[in-house]
């Protein structure tokens, strides 16, 4: 039987391109259909609110549920489900249906296979393997970009698709290879291996300073972010300067997702030394830079450097987030329902950033989009560091 740890990475390459649907092919794929730069925004917006509104509920059925991985098969299912019906009628308000399935559906594949990975390793082991269930994940989007480059270019949107379709079964078939008595699901929700009363959801989640800090911090982060690499495709699609625009998202996804790779490890390394604030700190810290810096450039080619910083700040993020708030949450009984708040807030902060980098973008050009979305980055970093001190000790609790 393939050990657990390798099944855990298995799970994360497949299901990598799962998470986001088509991710920035949708933007290009709706401005070639002739929506404008604010009405793509707005459906990524819709997409982004739907999984918020999802990501508590998930967590606290993550939390409660043992079928951790039947939550899992049946996310997979919605985002494949919710992505097809986006052919049937690109010009109308289906895409926004589409997004919006594929957003609450996806909701729950990130804090399903954190909950499922804790489960296995336990808070010690935790640290290591979330390392490398992000390098794998980050592989996973580089090849799937690759491939759907190559897809997009002969096939177009369909050609995408296909491939989401057999990531997602791929990606079912190696969570076949967890069994379920590998999962301690006490463990799994922040308690000790022999359970114990878990703290009521309410005030674990509102009572913890720490916590609320943390998703604060995530929103502004992700408020800067989230708009960043679709604005690049569609700026460049704007300008008519790259030629293929679906090759040109391909490059935007596999120089960041590749950085990420070696980032992730990195972030681990650097997070069982040194603790999760510096790899959190790294994080902050790339955005602002990113944004600058794809503002400040004109030629196509700032995808390299910019995509290279989008990729060092998510890869650390992608480490930092899920591991602050575990220790965080130890032995509240609420770790996926922390996560969930987390994560919402990650997604309201996606979805306004999409609406307003669409709207900025629109209205006053893609340089000033960029610096807009930078300056929000910045706050995010310096509410981070001015409340570190209040909050450090629960953060770094060790299991």
């Amino acid at each position: 039987m393939l050990q657990p740890t390798y099944a855990l990475m298995g799970v994360n390459f497949f299901m990598a391109d799962l998470r986001d649907g088509f991710g920035p092919f949708l933007g290009v794929f709706l401005q070639l259909n002739g929506w404008t730069p604010a009405g793509i925004g707005l459906v990524n917006t819709l997409g982004g609110l739907a999984a918020m509104a999802a990501m508590i509920p998930l967590g606290l059925l993550l939390d409660e549920t043992p079928a951790k991985r039947g939550v899992l098969v049946l996310s997979v299912t919605g985002v494949i489900l919710a992505c097809g019906a986006v052919f049937l009628a690109p010009d109308s308000g289906l895409a926004a249906a589409s997004r919006m399935g594929s957003g609450m559906a996806g909701a729950a594949i990130g804090p399903a296979i954190a909950a499922i990975t804790l489960g296995i390793m336990g808070q010690g082991g935790y640290p290591r393997q979330v390392g490398r269930n992000q390098a794998s994940n980050h592989a996973g989007n580089v090849a799937a970009a690759l491939l759907a480059g190559l897809l997009g270019y002969l096939y177009g949107l369909p050609g995408v698709f296909g491939l989401l379709v057999l990531n997602g079964a791929l990606g079912l078939l190696a969570l076949l290879l967890i069994r379920a008595r590998d999962i301690d699901h006490a463990v799994a929700r922040g308690l000790a291996s022999d359970g114990g009363a878990p703290a009521s959801t309410l005030r674990a989640l509102v009572a913890s300073p720490a916590l609320l800090v943390l998703a604060s911090t995530v929103f502004l982060f992700h408020l800067g972010n989230a708009a960043m690499t679709p604005l690049l495709g569609q700026m460049i699609v704007a300008r008519g300067t790259a030629g293929d625009p679906m090759a040109y998202t391909a490059a935007t996804v596999i120089i960041s997702q590749g950085t990420m790779i070696l980032t992730a490890l990195l972030a681990a390394w650097l997070a069982v030394r040194r603790g999760y604030n510096i790899v959190f700190l790294i994080a902050l810290t790339a955005l602002p830079l990113r944004g600058l810096t794809s503002g400040l450039i004109e030629s196509p080619w700032v995808v390299v450097p910019a995509q290279i910083l989008d990729g060092f700040g998510n890869g650390m993020m992608g480490v930092a987030v899920p591991g602050l708030v575990v220790r965080i949450m130890q032995g509240s009984g609420h770790v996926a329902a922390g996560m969930g708040a987390v994560l919402t807030t990650w997604a309201v902060g996606s979805a306004l950033s999409a609406l307003l980098g669409g709207i900025v973008a629109g209205q006053a050009g893609y340089s000033a989009a960029y610096f807009t979305l930078a300056g929000i980055a910045s706050l995010a970093l310096l509410l981070w560091v001015l409340a570190w001190p209040l909050i450090g000790q629960a953060a770094q609790r060790q299991g």
